[in-house]
């Protein structure tokens, strides 16, 4: 599955995560990306979009 959203082009972020005596590890940040039906240039095709364009209305459903 896409790792991207395709309209914000929002991605995988990376960091360090602390524990409680701050020991360090590294971890990943993923978006919550869903495979949708959505109408582009006016033909529905599916794409990967982040939950955030879709709840923003960037993206139009295709019924």
């Amino acid at each position: 599955m896409s790792r991207r959203c395709e309209y914000c082009d929002k991605g995988v972020m990376s960091g360090v995560q602390y524990s409680h005596s701050h020991r360090q590890s590294k971890r990943k940040w993923a978006p919550n990306i869903k495979k949708i039906k959505a109408i582009v240039n006016g033909t529905p095709r599916t794409v990967h979009v982040c939950t955030r364009c879709l709840r923003s209305g960037k993206v139009e459903r295709a019924i």
